[in-house]
């Protein structure tokens, strides 16, 4: 059987290939004693809304922007610890308050962003775990239906973020770019271990 085997360099623009790294580009270091202005204002941040979704906790979400604070508590007058600026990112919301929902990263980094500026939308990148420096990262086929002798459609390298469309506790169904197919759930993070995604 003669699969179609894409390396990722062909596949896959640079712009999409996304580590946990690279997904957090900017490190804030904030001085202990200084005083801070809010960066809220310049970036459209308001605490104004309804206390809490009435969703369940934890979940998956996603980002909407390019540019978000991941601050240290729930308001603009907490410093900004980490600069997210990739949308489409992953992260789990393990608690909420008032208009802001703590959440956590796949390295395991938690602090605060405004709910507006998270989606429903579920995504997920593929084996960040695996991602280690000075190596060279693993590849994970994107293959054609739900079973490991299907043909692969492409290959994509670990920490690559997947757009999910339905996952059944074993495999999810996701685009990369313009690829579609399977990937297995255990080899993504953004969707908890047997959970099924309509």
């Amino acid at each position: 059987m003669h699969e179609s085997i894409f390396s990722i360099s062909k596949t896959i623009p640079p712009r999409r290939r996304l580590g946990i790294a690279m997904a957090v580009l900017a490190y804030v270091v904030v001085i202990g004693g200084a005083a801070l202005i809010p960066s809220g204002a310049q970036s459209g941040e308001s605490s104004t809304a309804p206390t809490g979704s009435g969703l369940p906790v934890p979940r998956f979400v996603s980002l909407k922007s390019d540019r978000v604070n991941l601050r240290k508590g729930p308001g603009t007058e907490y410093p900004t610890s980490w600069v997210y600026r990739r949308a489409g990112l992953p992260l789990e919301i393990v608690k909420e308050f008032e208009a802001w929902r703590q959440v956590r990263d796949a390295e395991g980094v938690t602090g605060w962003v405004l709910q507006s500026f998270l989606s429903g939308r579920r995504t997920a990148l593929v084996l960040p775990w695996e991602r280690k420096t000075g190596k060279p990262p693993p590849v994970v086929p994107i293959r054609s239906s739900d079973s490991d002798y299907s043909n692969i459609v492409a290959n994509v390298e670990a920490g690559v973020i997947a757009d999910l469309h339905t996952c059944d506790g074993r495999w999810c169904r996701v685009t990369v770019d313009d690829y579609g197919g399977y990937i297995e759930q255990k080899k993504l993070w953004g969707v908890y271990e047997g959970e099924r995604v309509k």
